[in-house]
């Protein structure tokens, strides 16, 4: 059976993302012996957490008829289909590996650029009156994140 997901829910799956994520961050961190490589980690745990609070106002921020499912769902599965997604395909409690720096970056790009294009095949299920073009912003915050992950890996 197809699913058509609202913008609404696009952006509950894009929060547990970035939930994963930070977490990834913040175990990554804890492996780490140098100061500055810790706090580089935490730091992106934090803009993590800062893209989670953006992706919620944003949410909020959508009309009506953006956040209605496409889908009749009495009791909820798409929700939790949608989390169950968003749990094993980007950050899927993913071990951070070990201490080695470059290993943690190389790791968190390639978890980086898996949520673009996870975000970009869900975009195409979010039909074009119900904020398709709000999943852009998503794409855009991830993006972000990948040049600064490579900026840092090429430093080492």
């Amino acid at each position: 059976m197809a699913y058509n997901f609202s913008a609404d829910e696009i952006f509950e799956m894009a929060q547990q993302i970035e939930r994963n994520g930070a977490d990834f961050y913040k175990k990554a961190a804890a492996n780490v012996q140098a100061e500055d490589e810790k706090n580089f980690l935490l730091s992106l745990a934090q803009m993590e957490e800062t893209h989670e609070k953006t992706f919620a106002d944003m949410q909020k921020e959508l009309a009506d008829k953006e956040k209605a499912s496409q889908v009749f769902d009495p009791v909820e599965e798409a929700v939790l289909y949608l989390k169950a997604l968003a749990d094993t395909r980007v950050f899927f409690e993913k071990k951070a590996p070990g201490s080695d720096m470059k290993e943690i970056l190389k790791s968190a790009i390639e978890a980086e650029k898996d949520s673009i294009v996870f975000y970009l095949g869900m975009k195409e299920l979010v039909p074009g009156e119900l904020g398709k073009n709000r999943v852009d912003n998503i794409v855009k915050e991830e993006m972000s994140h990948i040049r600064l992950l490579s900026g840092k890996l090429l430093e080492k």
